[in-house]
């Protein structure tokens, strides 16, 4: 299996790269609605975006149409590199045995810590690319602008914007809330879905190996991505996007755990939940795409573990 360790890193990003393109409308619906109404009590605030659709329908017409995509090009390539990484740190763990127990079976808690570790990794060589893309996704016209509005143009023009005023380091700013952001999510990912597909086919209610397995599987990774990961998805949103003075620190918050406060404090528990509807059908379809297509894939180049 040591052989084929890069093709497990491009398996992985060509799966997430293709689900994202599809997805990513929510989570330019997502972004705005996580930011509107930021560190403000519930009726303080112009709500522009209601729900998922409204959203949708408000950034078609106000923006335009094409506007559902924007950040689309940082988004990929995000995907790509990030998830490329994640999911290859995941299945290279898997076939060195680390996710199972003495006795040969799968250990959930060796699951949930494979996928936290490759969550992490994959969120530290993604997160430039996911601070453009939140920045290009929160940019709209003024009737319906939530969040500080950066002036970027296109993913170069940001990230050489970023570079020239806060230096390589400015392009990791909001680095700690993507690991818990990404840590989390994967490691409920990731384990929900190994597990599930391990029930499943015990089960022998669908064909070991086959497509509906991994669908049933991925539909209930989506599930516990997005109750456990949305606070987490808010607060790197929040942080992302912030203002930065001239020496890079935020305006709005000075790290993971001051943003954690203030939005409870202004914003109770239901701020760590904005954006919940466009989350939940983002990383569903997402979810069960990316995991479909990464296990397809996987079986096509037959990178798939033999039984013994």
């Amino acid at each position: 299996m040591g052989s084929h360790g890069g093709a497990e890193f491009l398996l992985g990003g060509m799966a997430t790269s293709l689900a994202g393109f599809f997805t990513n409308p929510l989570e330019v619906a997502k972004t705005r609605m996580q930011l509107q109404g930021e560190l403000k009590a519930h009726g303080q605030y112009s709500v522009h975006y209601r729900n998922a659709f409204h959203a949708l329908l408000t950034i078609a017409r106000t923006d335009g149409i094409l506007a559902l995509q924007s950040g689309l090009v940082p988004a990929l390539w995000y995907q790509f590199f990030m998830n490329g990484v994640r999911l290859g740190t995941y299945q290279v763990q898997i076939n060195l045995g680390l996710t199972k127990d003495k006795n040969g079976r799968n250990s959930f808690p060796r699951t949930v810590a494979a996928g936290a570790f490759a969550g992490c990794v994959g969120s530290v060589v993604g997160s430039p690319l996911y601070l453009v893309k939140t920045h290009l996704q929160a940019r709209a016209n003024e009737a319906i602008a939530v969040g500080h509005q950066h002036p970027h143009e296109s993913m170069s023009h940001g990230l050489k914007t970023i570079c020239q005023e806060h230096g390589p380091l400015g392009l990791w700013r909001g680095l700690n809330g993507a690991i818990a952001r990404v840590t989390v999510g994967s490691a409920a990912q990731l384990s929900t879905f190994s597990t599930a597909k391990n029930l499943i086919e015990d089960s022998k209610v669908f064909q070991p190996d086959s497509v509906m397995a991994t669908l049933g599987a991925s539909m209930v990774g989506g599930v516990a991505v997005t109750l456990f990961m949305t606070p987490f998805d808010v607060v790197s949103t929040r942080l992302y996007n912030q203002p930065v003075s001239k020496v890079g620190q935020g305006k709005h918050y000075s790290g993971l755990v001051d943003c954690f406060w203030k939005i409870f404090r202004s914003e109770g528990v239901w701020g760590f939940y904005k954006g919940w509807g466009p989350m939940y059908l983002r990383i569903g379809p997402h979810t069960t795409l990316c995991l479909v297509i990464w296990d397809q894939l996987r079986k096509f180049y037959d990178l798939t573990e033999k039984p013994s």
